[in-house]
């Protein structure tokens, strides 16, 4: 029996477990839930998660939310290679410490990039000012603390925490916000994220963000 996975890969957490699902060879059936137009909402979507939230995953009676949650499940129940979320115990803990951490990053896209987009009109030039300086920031903090000098976040090997945080930045990306300019040790290791992935998939899996959010920005 495969899995179904009930997603939008409008979503930058439903893209991280396509991606997984997709690069691992793990078989699943792909459940498209549409956000914009509400279906996440839905009676026959309640069923599957309580919280009516995209992403979630079903397997048999077994159903699941939250994008941290299943990508860990399927790593344990599909024996994904250890580099997605090492054996080793300190380089698990890194990989946790991340993960624990990604919320930065998200918030920091929504405020800046994307919430303009959703309501239809541009943040005041002040508040926007301070969200820009904030994802600045919180860029630098990502290098710094948890980059460094390595070709991935935890070594020589990508892990989930490579794939949650590029997901988060080319949501940016995507509506226009190049977020890797001037930072050539991130653009570095994008393109390092992206070999280990595969291009294809990658930008298979990135299509449909960029096409929506440039018909967006056009409509603004």
């Amino acid at each position: 029996m495969v899995v179904e996975l009930y997603l939008d890969l409008l979503s930058q957490p439903c893209r991280s477990v396509y991606i997984f699902a997709k690069k691992n060879n793990i078989p699943f059936e792909f459940k498209h839930v549409e956000l914009l137009k509400g279906e996440h909402l839905s009676e026959e979507f309640y069923k599957v998660n309580l919280l009516r939230k995209v992403h979630a995953l079903k397997d048999g009676n077994f159903t699941l939310a939250e994008s941290i949650a299943i990508l860990l499940y399927l790593s344990r129940k599909f024996n994904t290679p250890d580099h997605w979320y090492p054996s080793d115990v300190q380089k698990r803990a890194r990989v946790d410490e991340y993960l624990s951490w990604q919320h930065t990053i998200r918030w920091r896209v929504m405020w800046t990039v994307l919430m303009p987009l959703l309501v239809g009109k541009p943040f005041p030039a002040e508040r926007l000012e301070r969200a820009v300086e904030d994802l600045k920031s919180t860029m630098k903090q990502f290098e710094e603390k948890f980059l460094q000098d390595k070709p991935f976040i935890v070594g020589n090997e990508i892990s989930l925490a490579d794939l949650v945080a590029i997901v988060e930045l080319m949501q940016a990306l995507g509506a226009g916000w190049d977020v890797f300019e001037g930072r050539p040790k991130l653009t570095e290791w994008r393109h390092r994220v992206e070999e280990a992935i595969g291009k294809e998939l990658f930008r298979e899996a990135h299509e449909c963000l960029c096409l929506t959010l440039e018909h967006k920005l056009k409509s603004l």
